[in-house]
């Protein structure tokens, strides 16, 4: 299974810097067995069935994106750019992707808005680890004013991030904070439409997965079985267990909202049985054409990047020739692609059937 196998060529005019408003009116693409029909995100109550279950990601991404000015004795300030990417267990203390990394040395003082500062304690490969000044709420709060949305990669590239990515890119679930990067198909909810399909029988459930900035990594082995995933840190409760077992037991579709969602609760369901369990901790599961799904039923996700390990996730689901034959509809219809961009509801025929997997978790 090669790289090349999930390429395609998308124009540079699909890609989505901003997100339509209201958040509901952003284009579906619904793939059903062999169909494929256009519809919008508000007509999901009417698309769904009573006794389906969305299960949806209630992290809450912080304002991981600092711009501050590095000190050290005997040197003028340079600017440096950061985006936090997950805490170490000390306290205070956080990995950072970092602008330019290779300039940053141990000792050196950065310093940013809202009396933040940072001293780098170790400098790796890819990253840098930096002991903050505050801790806490205290550092929740300074960062809250000093940290920008960590936008991903193909937006930052295009425009900075600005006070209205704050609400566009975050959940209006959101409740939990630690993800770098928002669970992206879950920005298409409002108020009012999970309210409308609550009113219509379609079950809710919160589970937590904090998205980290692995996620937009490119994959670079050409073997894409043996590509490692980064592992981000997920809870499955007690209560979202149960209501995920009730569902299945009673005949309802368990359908994840977001890779994101969908990753965590493969993580926790039984390979053999589909049971899920209440779980914690860090999952790096990877999942490829081949995987044998646990609990999904089906998933609504954005369109994703080619040669990226999220389009190879929703190849397992539908096959990989049906998956490209969806993306070239949604290419010649000018869906919008990638985080801001429209979303689909991708419904596998399971009579076709897969199997094998390479679960890391």
């Amino acid at each position: 299974m090669k790289l090349d196998d999930f390429d395609f060529d998308l124009p540079e005019r699909l890609i989505a810097t901003r997100p339509v408003r209201p958040r509901p009116a952003a284009r579906l693409l619904v793939a059903e067995g062999d169909a494929i029909r256009d519809a919008h995100v508000r007509d999901l109550p009417a698309i769904l069935r009573p006794g389906d279950r969305l299960v949806l990601n209630n992290t809450r991404v912080i304002p991981a994106r600092l711009s501050g000015v590095r000190k050290r004795p005997g040197a003028t300030g340079a600017q440096v750019e950061l985006t936090l990417t997950e805490p170490e267990p000390e306290g205070g203390t956080w990995a950072a992707l970092a602008r330019p990394l290779k300039k940053l040395r141990p000792g050196d003082r950065l310093e940013f808005a809202a009396g933040l500062s940072a001293e780098v304690v170790a400098r790796g490969a890819d990253r840098a680890t930096l002991r903050f000044n505050l801790a806490g709420g205290d550092f929740d709060a300074a960062l809250a004013q000093a940290g920008a949305m960590p936008l991903p990669p193909y937006i930052a590239a295009r425009r900075p991030a600005d006070e209205r990515d704050r609400e566009d890119y975050q959940t209006v679930f959101a409740r939990l904070p630690g993800a770098v990067a928002a669970p992206t198909a879950s920005l298409h909810f409002d108020e009012a439409l999970l309210q409308e399909m609550t009113a219509r029988g379609i079950a809710l459930t919160e589970v937590t997965l904090h998205v980290g900035a692995g996620t937009f990594l490119p994959v670079k082995v050409e073997d894409v079985t043996t590509h490692r995933m980064h592992a981000e840190w997920g809870e499955v409760s007690t209560q979202a267990a149960a209501e995920i077992n009730a569902t299945r037991a009673a005949g309802g579709r368990v359908i994840p909202v977001g890779t994101t969602a969908l990753r965590l609760i493969e993580s926790a369901a039984d390979p053999e049985t589909g049971h899920v369990a209440p779980w914690q901790g860090e999952t790096d599961i990877f999942i490829y054409p081949g995987y044998r799904f646990r609990v999904t039923d089906a998933l609504m996700t954005n369109f994703h990047l080619p040669r990226s390990t999220l389009l190879m996730l929703v190849s397992a689901l539908m096959g990989r020739n049906r998956i490209m034959a969806i993306y070239r509809h949604a290419i010649a219809q000018g869906y919008r692609f990638f985080s801001y961009g429209d979303s689909s509801l991708l419904v596998p025929d399971r009579t076709a059937g897969v199997a094998n997997s390479r679960d890391s978790a």
